[in-house]
């Protein structure tokens, strides 16, 4: 029994007649950027999230690109967010000519620990942004105090959190800015790269609707240096597709990962934890072993696809070696050493679960 990692073959084969009756209407009218699809979907994630602003662009890179630009973060200035994460987060940060300040993660979560933060914070810090990694979303009420108390913006990357809930507020909704991703793998993905950004303020989402289109509201009437960042027609024919069935595909991410862990309590190998501060939408099913290279092999000859996120951490890599020499964050580290993501994708049944466990135990018993 071969087990993919994902299997987008199966969502499309459900929706196979809807988009690709959207994908035909979209080359009939010609409208492939900044039609009335694209504009529909930003509605139906503004009431989906909460919040009064949603606007599509072109990648989750560029959602955290121009939030972070939206929210008056430029050179000189330092934002917080953590060392285990895709280097995008830290990117983005970069782009705007920021420096991005790492902190420890916690070691059950993998989220960046509330109580390492505010050590961290000096005169040139702007801003907080937290990562709901693998789908479970940070503890963002202490970082939100922290922010009022130091006049900081709060930045949410949601990459791979569509649809969890935190403080009875949708992921995204709970900061000054939420920031989405598209990519074909997310809880809620597209055929390509795509984007969002989401606020409750005005003034932050006139910004970004500005900065994604080359700087301009009225055509050929240009305010600012901006950028070439749209959400195209065709990839909004497919998330529109897919966003009434998001709770449904959670849900079952969900089961999934509770019957994972149930077959893996009191292995070897750490199931992940879920803090019960918020609701986890498990975009990953992340496990922890000092063998984990071992199991990664075992898992590739038994036809099992598996994955690490993330071998190195950010102050780790080349590009922010110099920058962060001679620093250490110790859970960061021992972490990236020993996670294991195992399959997970909504399609994916009780005996592929099992035949993975089953795999996993004969290998640590």
């Amino acid at each position: 029994m071969n087990i993919p990692m994902v299997d987008l073959k199966g969502q499309f084969r459900e929706l196979q007649a809807q988009i690709e009756a959207g994908f035909r209407e979209v080359c009939e009218t010609t409208q492939f950027i900044l039609g009335p699809r694209a504009k529909a979907f930003e509605e139906e994630v503004a009431a989906y999230c909460g919040v009064k602003h949603a606007i599509g662009v072109a990648s989750g890179t560029d959602a955290l690109h121009l939030a972070l630009r939206a929210a008056g973060i430029g050179p000189g200035d330092e934002v917080i967010t953590t060392p285990f994460t895709f280097i995008a987060t830290a990117e983005a940060i970069s782009y705007v000519g920021g420096t991005p300040i790492f902190v420890d993660i916690d070691p059950a979560t993998f989220n960046i620990d509330v109580n390492l933060i505010e050590a961290a914070i000096t005169d040139k810090t702007r801003a907080i942004l937290p990562v709901h990694l693998f789908g479970q979303p940070a503890d963002l009420a202490p970082m939100a105090a922290l922010c009022e108390k130091y006049s900081l913006k709060l930045i949410e990357d949601c990459a791979q959190s569509f649809g969890a809930e935190y403080g009875g507020k949708k992921s995204g909704a709970f900061g000054d800015l939420g920031c989405f991703s598209f990519f074909p793998s997310k809880n809620l993905g597209g055929y390509g790269d795509g984007g969002m950004v989401v606020t409750d303020n005005d003034a932050f989402a006139n910004k970004v609707q500005v900065l994604r289109n080359h700087g301009s509201r009225v055509r050929y009437h240009h305010s600012t240096i901006g950028y070439n960042s749209r959400l195209d027609e065709m990839q909004a024919v497919v998330l529109r597709a897919k966003l009434p069935h998001l709770d449904d595909y959670n849900r079952k991410r969900r089961r999934n990962a509770h019957l994972y862990s149930e077959r893996l309590k009191g292995s070897p190998i750490l199931p992940p934890a879920e803090d019960g501060k918020g609701s986890h939408v498990y975009h990953q099913y992340t496990v922890l072993s000092p063998r984990r290279d071992e199991l990664q092999q075992v898992l590739t000859a038994a036809g099992i696809a598996c994955a690490v996120y993330y071998p190195i951490p950010l102050h780790r890599q080349e590009v922010y070696g110099e920058l962060w020499a001679g620093r250490n964050f110790p859970v960061a580290e021992q972490v990236a050493e020993q996670v294991l993501s195992l399959p997970m994708y909504p399609e994916l049944t009780a005996d592929q679960v099992h035949r993975v466990c089953d795999v996993l135990l004969d290998a640590v018993k």
